[in-house]
């Protein structure tokens, strides 16, 4: 069975690809490859997927391209017929939407309406997308529910990927192609994004630099360990909404309709304050980080938490990982990666 995936040089992405490779499906990986962050970390992703496809002797083929350039996207399909379709492909980084919003708009919704159309004119048995916790926006009352509206989202990135979810349902509607909307929680671990907090903390730390910490540190989020994130994802992706006449209608609740549609959390259910996180780092390198309190940032979300009752219900599963266990993995592998005694 042929999976593509899309976004394969990217931290989520590199890590489902091994997994679906690990259990023999063939991976057509794509990816821009774009310098948002180190593209040698990125191609050190590719290059990991690569020997461990070779030396498992599975199979994984790379491809470079963008989810903006059509004819591309209809060759891989024409050429591998992929059965169902992950994508995980877009501009990451809610404060970096704020600087340059074209980007995201370019991306995530051009890109994501271009892959998704033809998709649902490929006989795709299911289209995977990652949303983001981010829609959640302006919510006050956690744990943040898919029951919940996502009307007021805060940054361009979390509007971008409010849009995914609308665009989806629309082709869930009209062409009956199934697609489940992932939002994601604060995924950190091995082989993660350096923009993200867990790796600036970690490498400032043990250079002796010292870290910014937002809103004077009173900040909280569902810290959710990748191993967890990809567990759940696999699962989701051979879990194949359906088509629900008896739904026809609802009163427009968001998790629920008659297409063949689904929006699910994955994250943890404890919203871990900020500087328990960083306390965490501190423990796994045994040195204390000097520290820098600032105000809060625009675009920010002060507290994020998941409700996974629906993702528990779905699939049987839902993220379990303490954040030391999945902090003293992730500075492991940081040691290792950037060979630092």
């Amino acid at each position: 069975m042929n999976i593509l995936v899309t976004g394969a040089a990217g931290f989520i992405g590199f890590h489902i690809c091994k997994r679906l490779i690990k259990n023999d499906y063939f991976i057509i990986g794509f990816d821009n490859l774009n310098n948002y962050y180190s593209k040698s970390l990125k191609l050190a992703r590719i290059n990991e997927l690569k020997l461990f496809a070779e030396k498992e002797n599975k199979g994984f083929l790379f491809i470079e391209g963008d989810i903006c350039d059509v004819p591309k996207l209809e060759e891989i399909f024409k050429k591998y017929d992929p059965s169902f379709v992950v994508n995980m492909a877009a501009q990451a980084g809610v404060r970096y939407s704020i600087e340059n919003p074209s980007v995201y708009v370019k991306s995530n919704i051009v890109g994501f309406a271009n892959i998704l159309e033809i998709a649902s004119k490929n006989n795709v048995k299911h289209f995977i997308y990652a949303s983001s916790s981010s829609v959640y926006g302006g919510n006050i009352n956690t744990p943040f529910s898919e029951t919940d509206g996502v009307s007021h989202p805060v940054n361009l990135y979390a509007a971008s990927k409010r849009s995914n979810e609308l665009i989806a349902h629309c082709y869930s509607h009209l062409y009956y192609l199934p697609t489940t909307g992932i939002r994601f929680f604060t995924v950190y671990g091995p082989w993660g994004r350096p923009d993200m907090a867990l790796f600036l903390f970690t490498r400032n730390i043990i250079e002796g630099k010292p870290i910014k910490i937002y809103n004077n540190g009173n900040m909280a989020r569902s810290f959710t360990y990748i191993d967890d994130a990809i567990e759940s994802l696999e699962r989701i992706i051979f879990k194949v909404p359906s088509k629900d006449s008896k739904n026809e209608n609802i009163d427009n609740k968001p998790d629920t309709s008659w297409a063949p549609f689904k929006l699910l959390n994955i994250g943890s259910s404890h919203s871990e304050p900020l500087l328990d996180y960083i306390k965490a780092i501190e423990n796994a390198l045994k040195k204390r980080a000097e520290r820098i309190y600032l105000p809060m940032q625009n675009g920010e979300m002060k507290v994020t938490q998941s409700d996974v009752k629906n993702l528990e219900e779905w699939i049987g599963h839902h993220p379990k990982t303490n954040i030391q266990d999945g902090i003293d993995k992730f500075v492991k592998w940081y040691k290792d990666y950037y060979k630092i005694e």
